[in-house]
């Protein structure tokens, strides 16, 4: 399952999004349809030959220490 990063145009809110075939994503604070899409830090980790674990640090969202997506996730414990 691809998952997509964005900022919001309307209210500047940026989250990660995971996108089923010809879904839209949209915002999940102002429910906008009009998103600009990011470069995964994910993605740019793992063309490096690294391991995108050991390079990616927390998430980008919200800074969970656990990665990008990671808030998507709940708590764990």
């Amino acid at each position: 399952m691809p998952i997509f990063e964005y900022i919001c145009q309307e209210c500047q809110h940026e989250f990660e999004a995971l996108v089923f075939g010809r879904d839209k994503a949209k915002c999940p604070k102002c429910e906008s349809k009009k998103l600009s899409p990011q470069l995964s830090t994910f993605a740019m980790s793992a063309k490096g030959g690294a391991g995108a674990a050991a390079t990616s640090g927390g998430c980008g969202s919200c800074g969970d220490p656990r990665g990008p997506g990671a808030c998507s996730l709940g708590d764990l414990d």
